[in-house]
């Protein structure tokens, strides 16, 4: 176990930097203050369950399935840093295994998560607070989607990372697939009056499922459709998370 916390330790301390903190604190107080309120003169409503909300606290509560997201973007970026400069075959020469560079990987991304949903949520919240409604499931909902969504995007950059050499081929990759799951998905938008087959493709996100989650324990919107997107979430993230592994543990130097 103690291997494995020093490699947590030593990934957060090359990950979180100035830059980085601005970049998941800016970022997305300006798209919930100023695109947020500046859209609701042409969004008056936005329909979710049973209830509708103003786009404002539409738009942070799926921030924060976005700032989740885009945080595990760290996944990726230590794996290749550390092959490119030789980090990953000094980390294997000493007391350390695959096995824990992976876990401490999963860990990482995991406690990244976690903080920068909890980062969103207490920045939000004088958007959303009108619309609460806190409920038992509210904060195990918003854990469970921090953690399973950590581990399938990170899964997602880790893969990315694994495959590639080049630094302009990861970067345009990485930043390619993640614009994508941002943006088409329920994160800045609802799915309902989307034209097809941009709709289908909303579903097909699993930022979506992410964002859904987190809207249903913050808005006390807990249904059939949002159980099954868990469930959807989890698995996709198991599968992904197989797929990572399997290519970490051939992974050459």
């Amino acid at each position: 176990m103690f291997p494995i916390i020093r490699l947590v330790n030593r990934n957060l301390t090359i990950s979180i930097n100035p830059a980085f903190l601005l970049w998941q604190i800016i970022f997305p107080v300006i798209y919930i203050f100023i695109a947020g309120f500046a859209y609701s003169s042409l969004i008056q409503e936005v329909p979710f369950g049973t209830k509708g909300l103003a786009y404002p606290a539409f738009l942070a509560s799926g921030m924060i399935g976005f700032n989740i997201m885009n945080s595990t973007l760290v996944s990726g970026i230590i794996i290749w840093n550390d092959r490119k400069y030789g980090m990953f075959e000094q980390i294997m020469s000493g007391p350390f295994t695959r096995p824990h560079y992976i876990l401490s990987n999963i860990c990482t991304i995991g406690i990244i998560g976690l903080v920068s949903a909890a980062l969103i949520a207490v920045i939000g919240y004088p958007v959303f607070f009108d619309s609460i409604e806190f409920s038992l499931v509210t904060i195990p909902l918003i854990v469970f989607a921090a953690v399973t969504g950590s581990v399938l995007f990170g899964s997602i950059a880790s893969i990315i990372a694994t495959k590639l050499r080049s630094s302009e081929g990861f970067n345009v990759i990485l930043n390619t697939a993640f614009l994508f799951f941002a943006f088409v998905s329920t994160a800045f938008y609802p799915a309902a009056g989307a034209p097809e087959p941009l709709k289908t493709a909303f579903y097909l996100n699993p930022l979506t499922y992410l964002v859904d989650i987190i809207r249903a324990g913050i808005f006390g919107e807990v249904s059939e459709l949002v159980i099954l997107e868990m469930g959807i979430l989890a698995i996709i993230a198991t599968i992904l998370f197989i797929i990572a592994t399997k290519l970490l543990t051939k992974l050459d130097f």
